[in-house]
């Protein structure tokens, strides 16, 4: 048969086709991102599925390929792994390595969603086409009533993710879809499942992913950073209370695992990675209203806010907290945060992140010091 010729249509009466927009999604094999996957196809985009994949694969992770793959199958979308080991080294181990080699406890997954999840994604999207990319984060962007865009809670922040997304830049913000955010997690497994997709009940992962053990020490000493500086145990008044395991052991707050027994209940209060001491204390010598911040980003903010006025707002200084009110404002070149209660071990390392009232990111950054 010869090739069929296109029949010409006036302009006047001709039909106006609209073509679909090319959208990238991260796949990891969950039921978050497979779920997200069929709800942007059903919205009408031409869905691209991507792994990312971040290290050498073990088991698990080949298991979360396929699982991937066979979702992408059913939907009918395109499917590709893309390599991003280099920049996950670079810009998320080492960041882990050398945070805890100085004395901190940090949060890996608020690097990787800036660097790697958004950030090199959005170079593959640009890649193919694609305007957008997409995740399965339980979070909902939104405009604020001064131009900027924020990240906002979902269902009541019951499983809020937003702490992990304060560091994303306005431009990554305007390239973003996240369509689960509408969603509690009940509905997205019922999605997934009237879908047919393969991880409906899949269980979530609970774990750093490059720790999937939960043995940080481990992982240091595998990668050669070891157990950190070496030093004492000393109490408030600077009595010498015996040598510890090394700094990398120990973070604010903890009382099991020190390595030896003291007669009484002791609490990690501070590590000094100048003298590798480590300051143990009572539980009330844990809480603390003021927070110093590093690498604070103005999410919601006007970026040269806050200013010396101090903004009344909510702030959360770990994940699995609820939000507690404060001021944040900037002083000597800092940025700060005082709460009105005292927060208990304020952990240099951790993620500061502020709210409005309505559960919207005002902006966040990493603790310096208390």
């Amino acid at each position: 048969m010869g090739t069929a010729r296109r029949r010409r249509v006036p302009a006047a009466g001709r039909a106006v086709y609209k073509m679909k927009e090319r959208i990238v999604i991260g796949m990891s094999g969950g039921v978050d991102s497979s779920a997200a996957a069929w709800l942007l196809k059903e919205q009408g985009y031409d869905v691209h599925g991507v792994y990312m994949v971040t290290r050498a694969m073990d088991e698990r992770e080949q298991e979360a390929v396929r699982d991937a793959q066979a979702v992408c199958g059913v939907l009918g979308i395109p499917f590709e792994t893309v390599d991003f080991t280099q920049i996950f080294r670079r810009e998320v181990e080492d960041y882990f390595i050398r945070s805890y080699l100085a004395g901190e406890t940090p949060n890996p997954c608020v690097v990787c969603n800036r660097k790697v999840k958004w950030e090199a994604l959005l170079g593959y999207a640009d890649g193919i086409g694609a305007l957008c990319v997409a995740t399965g984060h339980y979070a909902r962007v939104e405009r604020l009533e001064n131009g900027r865009l924020t990240v906002a809670m979902v269902n009541g922040g019951r499983k809020d993710q937003t702490y992990a997304l304060y560091g994303l830049s306005q431009e990554q913000l305007a390239r973003t879809r996240m369509p689960v955010g509408g969603y509690t997690k009940e509905q997205i497994r019922g999605i997934a499942a009237q879908a047919g997709l393969v991880v409906a009940a899949k269980p979530d992962s609970q774990d750093i992913c490059f720790v999937p053990d939960g043995d940080y020490v481990g992982f240091l000493r595998r990668s050669g950073a070891g157990d950190g500086k070496k030093g004492h145990f000393i109490d408030a008044s600077g009595a010498d209370l015996g040598e510890h395991l090394g700094l990398c052991h120990y973070t604010v707050g903890q009382r099991k695992g020190l390595g030896r027994s003291f007669g009484r209940p002791v609490y990690v209060c501070s590590l000094d990675p100048v003298s590798g001491n480590v300051l143990l204390g009572d539980n009330e010598e844990l809480f603390r209203t003021r927070v110093v911040l590093r690498d604070f980003n103005a999410m919601g903010l006007s970026p040269e806010l806050p200013v010396e006025e101090p903004i009344a707002c909510m702030g959360k200084i770990r994940y699995n907290q609820q939000a507690a009110p404060c001021r944040i404002f900037r002083a000597g070149g800092r940025v700060k945060a005082e709460f009105d209660c005292p927060q208990r071990a304020v952990t240099p390392g951790q993620a500061a992140v502020f709210y409005d009232d309505a559960g919207r990111v005002l902006g966040g950054g990493i603790i310096d010091r208390a």
